[in-house]
Order: C-alpha cells, then structure tokens, then sequence
C-alpha cells in the first residue's frame, strides 16, 4: 500500500466499519467536525445524510468512508485529523497506524492489540486481603474509641501523612472528641 492518506482510509475501512468504538455520538462529533471546520469537504446535505439515526451505524461510517475517499486526498486527511481530535482510542489502533508504528500486521495479530484495562497484576485475593486488612482496622478503630482514650490520638497522627485540609480535619476531630471526653 501507498502512504497516502487516501491509501491508509481505503487500508482502514474495513477496520473501521467493525470497531464497536466508533459508536453514533463518536460519528456524529466527526462528521459535525468535518461539516462546520471543511464544508468543501462535507455540505450540510451531505452531513444530515450521514447523521441519519434511522440507518446503523457501520452502514454510515462505510457510506462516509466511500464519500471521503471520493473527494480526494485532502478529506482523507481531514478525516483522520477529526478522528484524532474525537476518538483518539480508535485512531490509534487503526491497522495502518499499528502497522507505521510496530511493522506488525495486526489483521493478523489481532489478539496483540486486544486492550484490557488492568489496575495491577495481583490477584482477586491480594484485593481482598488488603479490603479486608483495612476492614479489620476500622472496625478495630470503632470499637475501640469508646474504651481507649488513644483512639483519637491514634486518629492524630495519622493526619501526619495526609494532605494540609485533610490534616486539619483530622486534628479538629481529634481535639473536638478529646474536649468532649475530658
């Protein structure tokens, strides 16, 4: 395939057209983008056709795929210049853009690019032991303030580590529940 811009649009159709991403309110965002920055590109007419909520979704992004690859070098551009500015998650894992960046086909290697979106590499039970470490302490911290007067001098020092507000709020609760007992 060539480096054009028309060359990667007609490379990224396909992809396109599948990508659950590139959902109505996303479409509807690029084609707004394109109709009101380049109307030479995309008339009004043409943009109410491709807005259309009465045709599905991948049915309008292949009709405007074909209308933009129609109008020339520049509105395939403009297309990806649009499609990075309101779904940025899509242009990047756009084939020609994964094949520019890593030299991997990933038609082929799809199961590369599957994103997963992971907190950390732990466990469920490294979850729940430190859940239930923090449960034990407060519950620990509840029954205890009622019999121990260092419950809420406990609660005082570890406003140590926290932020200036979160200090002060602490420290007041602590000098508020130590007037009150005394």
């Amino acid at each position: 395939m060539g480096d054009s811009f028309h060359d990667h649009l007609r490379e990224d159709s396909g992809f396109l057209g599948a990508d659950p991403r590139l959902d109505t309110e996303l479409l509807d965002k690029v084609i707004l983008q394109l109709n009101r920055i380049y109307p030479q590109i995309l008339s009004d007419a043409e943009a109410t056709k491709f807005r259309n909520l009465d045709v599905p979704t991948s049915v309008r992004v292949g009709e405007l795929l074909v209308h933009l690859q129609g109008e020339g070098e520049e509105a395939c551009r403009e297309f990806y210049r649009a499609l990075h500015l309101h779904v940025e998650e899509v242009y990047y894992s756009l084939p020609t853009r994964l094949r520019l960046r890593d030299n991997i086909d990933p038609l082929k290697y799809r199961h590369l690019y599957h994103q997963k979106y992971v907190m950390n590499d732990k466990g469920p039970l490294f979850f729940l032991g430190c859940f239930s470490i923090a449960v034990g302490m407060a519950l620990i911290y509840y029954y205890s303030e009622n019999k121990l007067t260092g419950g809420s001098r406990a609660l005082g020092m570890a406003a140590l580590g926290l932020k200036r507000k979160a200090q002060e709020l602490l420290i007041r609760y602590t000098d508020e529940s130590l007037l009150n007992k005394g």
